[in-house]
């Protein structure tokens, strides 16, 4: 019986160490498995150095792929990481762009199992690329921290991809005339700087222009609308050219011109009218007044146009704060005009009670007969006839009524009687009226028209 049980015992051990891989063995295919690992990038590593060292054995990097037998088609795509600001001032704007060229060079063809060859930046100064230059940048900058932003790879079949990291201040001509509320197309321009078209032609990618999310970008006072890309030719004395543009269109945001602007300006005009309702003998607060709302508006119009070039033609800005400028001071000069024929009726107030007695007298026909004293009433038949001659149309040559008793007279025949007392009352409706009709005019014209 004891037999039987080690026998068996053996047996189970047996199959145990069949069915279950010895640890060793395991540890020994472990090892060999990372081996091969390791072993494998190294082999890679010889055959690319052995591509390389044989592509550029016999390589010129100075002519151009398929010299003297085709143009060199190079195909290209920008992706927009930013744009902005855009200085109205200096009229440029700043966009960062990686700007990526794709182009075929036979010399580089080669046969290996990689079939791309991904290199650094050290490798651009080896081969040939493109001289493309950007023809409306004032200003551009590669990107070289931590290391040249440049990327190189080669495919088996020669095609060459090249892209680096811009950024680019480039010129933008900003037409002002509807400043605050323009649009604008802003360019940028790029070809090669010394192949003519039949030596290299520019092409872009189905899907050659991508940008990011725009909510990072530094547009500030501008809203982006949208992008078009255009192909032309330059016909220039060196010969014709590819040249590549992207625009950028852009519109103003006007809430910053609105709060700086727009609304105090109207609230100055605004105020200008409280001299209306002010008496007219209080001279002092009225001149005050207009005073202080001519200067403000003329500290704003100068405010405005610290935001603006130095143009020789007039914005919609320029416009609206030139119009209430001349609310401002015609309010200002209404009080002068008041006080003006104030005054003279105040020292003219004796004589033209006078005249208001004589002129109740009977204004018929004189007779022949009619015995005029020669002494002490000569001078109540002068004011007599003076009134005559007021009532005739004779003498009322001035758009304003000399004596009450004008008014019936025939000068007023096609004419408005104005009472220069009442100009207050009707500055009160005038100015109000016409400011807002004139901001209808405006607001409609520059923004729907």
């Amino acid at each position: 019986m004891t037999t039987k049980l080690l026998v068996s015992f053996l047996l189970l051990s047996v199959q145990r160490v069949r069915s279950d891989p010895n640890p060793r063995d395991y540890d020994g295919d472990y090892e060999d498995s990372t081996v091969n690992q390791i072993m494998a990038p190294k082999n890679h590593q010889a055959d690319a150095t052995l591509i390389l060292n044989n592509l550029l054995k016999d390589y010129d990097k100075k002519l151009r792929p398929d010299i003297g037998v085709k143009p060199t088609l190079i195909n290209v795509d920008i992706y927009v990481n930013s744009i902005g600001p855009v200085s109205s001032i200096d009229m440029e704007y700043q966009i960062d762009i990686i700007f990526a060229q794709t182009w075929v060079d036979s010399r580089l063809q080669y046969n290996s199992t990689m079939k791309i060859l991904t290199l650094n930046s050290n490798m651009v100064g080896m081969i040939w690329v493109p001289d493309t230059i950007f023809r409306n940048s004032k200003n551009a900058d590669s990107h070289w921290i931590t290391t040249p932003n440049q990327l190189l790879r080669i495919w088996n079949d020669g095609k060459i991809l090249y892209t680096l990291r811009l950024t680019i201040n480039a010129e933008c001509q900003l037409q002002l005339h509807n400043f605050p509320m323009d649009e604008h197309s802003c360019p940028l321009v790029f070809s090669s700087y010394g192949y003519p078209r039949d030596e290299i032609i520019y092409k872009w990618k189905r899907k050659s222009i991508e940008t990011s999310d725009q909510k990072y970008w530094r547009l500030y006072q501008f809203d982006f609308m949208g992008l078009r890309n255009t192909t032309e030719v330059l016909k220039t004395t060196s010969g014709e050219y590819v040249v590549m543009t992207v625009y950028f269109d852009l519109t103003r945001r006007m809430g910053y011109f609105t709060i700086q602007t727009y609304i105090p300006c109207i609230l100055t005009v605004v105020l200008s009218w409280v001299s209306f309702w002010i008496d007219s003998d209080a001279a002092p607060a009225r001149t005050a007044l207009g005073i202080t709302t001519v200067l403000t508006m003329t500290t704003l119009s100068t405010v405005a146009r610290t935001s603006l070039p130095r143009v020789s033609y007039v914005t919609a800005m320029d416009l609206f704060v030139t119009v209430c400028f001349l609310f401002v001071f015609a309010a200002m000069m209404e009080y002068a005009t008041l006080n003006y024929y104030a005054y003279r009726a105040q020292n003219n107030a004796p004589h033209k009670t006078q005249r208001l007695t004589y002129s109740m007298l009977d204004m018929g026909p004189r007779s022949p007969t009619t015995v005029i004293p020669l002494n002490n009433n000569y001078s109540y038949w002068h004011d007599y006839e003076d009134v005559y001659e007021c009532l005739d149309g004779k003498d009322c040559q001035s758009f304003f009524c000399c004596y009450e008793e004008c008014k019936g007279g025939g000068w007023r025949t096609g004419r408005i009687h104005v009472d220069i007392k009442e100009l207050d009352a009707y500055s009160r409706v005038f100015f109000p009226t016409s400011f807002i009709l004139f901001n209808i005019v405006y607001w409609v014209t520059y923004l729907y028209l």
